[in-house]
């Protein structure tokens, strides 16, 4: 019998949970959910009898490396930076592990110590950074057999909400951890490469800096800047490439709003406001205004950032409760805390809303002296605010790739991300028969 560790029951575990318990008596699992609440645990088990739930504290070090020694694998679900414990135990106690986060610095410095004792931990294997590199790849690796040269790559995602779901004007809901939307951006200038010139954006100028597209049959979208791109040209065998581009997909109109946010300090986590349990969402946003004892908080907003008074972006400010006199109710707690406490309150998934995860990307290249353009999407909706798109873009991936390194199918060790033939072919083939798959589609080349 396999014993199949997952640390972190949260919602993006659904679908990942769901594909284990539907193999599990077929293969010999034996799945151990864990997480600091053990509820979350109890209920992502349920009643099946190939799973078991327990209460684990990461910083225990006694009970963790207790339960990734009574494993053969271990998923990882946890926030990125509590990643490294568990890979540095899973390195000592010769166990593979799968995790869906960006590779972090602390991350690469394992991987020669992985390969030496032959443990797989695979990262980047969720939606993106995951599913995106699975097709991306599959493409630039058509392209390179053909003896194409690249000009241009771009990728885009985003977790939205689905169509019929969407009912406010920032055509926007919370399908992923709000925290991680309220501080998106925020980690430093982001990278990228645009016709061999090197760009830069700055955090207060990342949502005024976007690119429109058009998906067929889903209409017109907006793209912002997300992260270092420039770390992928090698990642990718790109090293050459004039443009290389990624990014985050909203629909139109969200980005400009958004800046408001960014442009008052709220998205600001690096300080806590006094008095903040006592303080109204009106007060909260009166609190980077100019003191003016005449004027509306509404007005000092316009004129502080040149909003007209009928702009849609009032509209977006005022339906999410920026100048409403409810209290806040949370202690010590900093601008961005504040902020995604507010938009809780309206972005949250009803029971029956459906959530929409977009992909897309864009391949300029020469081949024999002509140039050449394909587009690739994938969009799949999710049913809904349990089973949604995103725990089954995030899930999925991490749930095949641990079926692979269990049948032996992924064997290389080491810190990798999923850009390899052996990880790519078998995992798109699954991943369509759960309804994601890409479009592609040849256009006519457009550069910049």
């Amino acid at each position: 019998m396999k014993k199949i560790l997952l640390i972190g029951a949260g919602r993006s575990t659904y679908s990942l949970v769901e594909y284990l318990k539907s193999h599990a008596s077929d293969k010999g699992w034996h799945i151990v959910i864990a997480d600091k609440k053990l509820e979350w645990a109890q209920k992502r088990a349920g009643d099946h009898p190939a799973t078991e739930a327990i209460a684990f504290d990461i910083e225990d070090d006694i009970s963790r490396v207790s339960a990734i020694s009574r494993s053969d694998i271990v998923i990882s679900m946890l926030p990125a930076h509590m990643h490294i414990p568990v890979a540095i135990d899973c390195i000592g106690l010769g166990k593979h592990m799968v995790t869906a986060s960006y590779i972090s610095k602390e991350m690469e410095e394992l991987d020669e110590r992985a390969r030496k004792a032959g443990v797989i931990l695979i990262n980047e294997i969720g939606v993106d950074p995951g599913i995106d590199h699975l097709s991306a790849m599959k493409v630039l690796d058509s392209i390179r057999d053909k003896g194409g040269k690249m000009l241009i790559f771009e990728s885009f995602t985003g977790g939205l909400v689905a169509p019929e779901s969407d009912d406010n004007p920032w055509n926007y809901k919370f399908t992923w951890n709000p925290r991680n939307v309220v501080l998106a951006g925020s980690g430093g200038a982001v990278k990228f490469v645009q016709e061999g010139q090197y760009k830069y954006i700055p955090y207060h100028q990342l949502f005024r800096r976007t690119e429109f597209m058009e998906i067929e049959g889903y209409g017109r979208f907006e793209g912002y800047a997300n992260r270092d791109s420039l770390k992928y040209r090698s990642v990718y065998g790109l090293d050459e490439i004039p443009t290389i581009y990624r990014g985050t997909l909203r629909k139109p109109g969200f980005c400009r709003a958004w800046d408001v946010f960014v442009k008052l300090g709220m998205t600001d986590d690096s300080y806590v406001l006094e008095n903040s349990e006592n303080m109204t969402y009106r007060q909260f946003t009166n609190t980077f205004m100019a003191y003016n004892p005449h004027d509306s908080v509404e007005l000092k907003l316009m004129h502080y950032l040149n909003i007209p008074q009928d702009s849609v972006i009032m509209e977006k400010l005022q339906w999410a409760g920026l100048f409403e006199d409810t209290r806040i109710g949370l202690k010590r707690a900093t601008p961005a805390r504040i902020l995604q406490h507010i938009l809780e309150q309206k972005w949250m998934l009803k029971e029956t809303d459906r959530d929409m995860i977009v992909m897309y990307h864009k391949f300029g290249y020469e081949l024999k002296g002509e140039k050449k353009m394909i587009e690739s999407s994938m969009v799949t909706t999710g049913e809904d605010n349990n089973n949604t798109a995103m725990a089954r873009t995030v899930g999925l991936p991490v749930a095949i790739a641990t079926r692979h390194i269990l049948n032996g199918n992924i064997s290389t060790p080491g810190v990798q991300i999923p850009i390899s033939k052996e990880i790519y072919e078998p995992m798109l083939a699954e991943l369509e028969e759960h309804g994601i798959s890409f479009k592609e589609v040849e256009k006519e080349y457009q550069g910049y």
